[in-house]
């Protein structure tokens, strides 16, 4: 045990005794990595600093919120200013409808919106919206794509083309899946052929444009297309889920980039999350008028939540949001982003480290690989061993990437060109040890 995680390392053990893994969410655990989680006393700008003091350049942002960076000065004034006018009523408030108003105007998709408190609450609010607007029982999900832990999305792929899933948790009867297709990411053919056996009775298909709980996969624009096509001839809805995208790739979020490549492409509902929020807890779905307004207290389909459109939540997410949409904003931290996944990728290369890298706008991902896969089980090709001797060798150096291989990372505008290169001199001294 060093020093730097003494303290750690205690907390961790009340934590253990208290908290199922220590954790309040599974991959903060380390299992995937080995190793004792840091615990996290305070961050600002670009940077973490654990219970230890040590610092770390963060390229979690808290798993993507974080756009601005830790304690942006404007975000800060909105949520203070917030606190101090209450922080929860139970009741409508004008800052709900400013948000709203914000995203809309961002993201044409969606006419109405329906603000939550959670990216799975989202998800699982939106499939029962889309099976309710259709009158269908079936959704379509693909293998690697994470929607929330909702029972009828913890699946995984079963044994033959456009067959049914199997939970992946205890607790989830099999009778709650039996309505879930599972399908591989980026396969048109298996996609066609799901709508040829089940099309009259699928409700939605529900994907990732760039699927972040792979690390970093983005859907071709054929794959996106023929979806897209699929669900008007068949009648089934588009739900694209930009949690994790949404606000992070673009100002008008992933699908912005998929309406540049495919004429007239827009989903029917799509899933917000993290950007939306600024870093407190606040999701949100939506859609067109006809849809939206099947929801109560208009029409049958039930949702509701006693926190959504929290105000000091919708306050730091209209903050964070009106940051963002200033000129420049995304060339910036497009630039900054592309500029540490090249860094690494030379760093790789000069120690003959099999190294690929995906990025768009302030979300990256890179894999242990010759080449960037296309789908899950081409993600699980990646050398678990070697990237958890990366992760480690980085989080000694003062540099904090997700504890997973599967995870995308993150970069904010609080980024400095100083922080890519101390982080790709720091993979240089690794992947040097990696080629040996």
């Amino acid at each position: 045990m060093t020093p730097s995680t003494d303290r750690n390392t205690t907390l961790f053990e009340r934590a253990k005794a208290l908290i199922p893994g220590g954790v309040n969410s599974p991959v903060r655990a380390f299992r995937a990595v080995g190793g004792t989680p840091r615990f996290i006393a305070r961050a600002q700008g670009a940077y973490m600093w654990d219970a230890d003091g040590q610092r770390f350049i963060d390229y979690i942002g808290s798993w993507g919120p974080m756009i601005l960076g830790h304690g942006h000065p404007a975000v800060l004034e909105a949520v203070q200013k917030a606190a101090l006018e209450g922080f929860s009523f139970g009741a409508p408030t004008e800052r709900e409808v400013e948000l709203a108003e914000e995203i809309i105007r961002h993201v044409p998709s969606m006419e109405m919106i329906r603000l939550v408190s959670s990216g799975t609450e989202a998800g699982m609010s939106a499939i029962r919206l889309a099976r309710g607007a259709t009158g269908r029982s079936k959704i379509i999900k693909f293998n690697g794509c994470y929607h929330g832990h909702a029972d009828s999305l913890l699946v995984k792929a079963g044994s033959g083309l456009a067959t049914f899933g199997h939970a992946t948790s205890a607790g989830v009867p099999p009778e709650v899946v039996q309505h879930t297709l599972v399908l591989e990411y980026n396969d048109v053919a298996q996609l066609e052929e799901a709508f040829a056996l089940h099309g009259k009775d699928v409700a939605c298909v529900i994907m990732e444009p760039i699927a972040g709980n792979m690390n970093f996969v983005r859907a071709s624009v054929p794959f996106m297309r023929r979806a897209r096509e699929l669900c008007t001839q068949h009648g089934a809805l588009l739900v694209i889920d930009e949690v994790m995208t949404g606000f992070r790739v673009a100002l008008g979020s992933a699908q912005s980039l998929y309406a540049q490549q495919i004429p007239g492409f827009a989903p029917d509902l799509t899933v917000l999350g993290k950007v939306i929020g600024g870093g407190m807890p606040l999701a949100a779905f939506g859609g067109p008028r006809a849809i939206m307004e099947q929801l109560a207290p208009l029409g049958p389909v039930y949702q509701a939540g006693t926190l959504s459109g929290n105000p000091v939540a919708t306050a730091c997410g209209l903050a964070t949001l009106r940051e963002i949409a200033k000129p420049g904003f995304y060339e910036q931290l497009a630039a900054r982003t592309r500029a540490l996944i090249g860094g690494l990728a030379g760093a790789a290369q000069a120690e003959g480290v099999d190294f690929c890298a995906d990025s768009e706008g302030g979300m990256f991902g890179f894999f242990l690989l010759p080449a960037l896969p296309q789908n899950y089980p081409e993600v699980l090709t990646t050398d678990g061993a070697r990237f958890n001797q990366l992760f480690h060798g980085l989080l000694e150096r003062g540099v904090y990437i997700a504890p997973a291989l599967y995870e995308a990372g993150f970069v904010s505008a609080a980024h400095t060109a100083a922080d890519v290169e101390a982080t790709v001199a720091a993979a240089r001294e690794v992947f040097k040890a990696l080629s040996k």
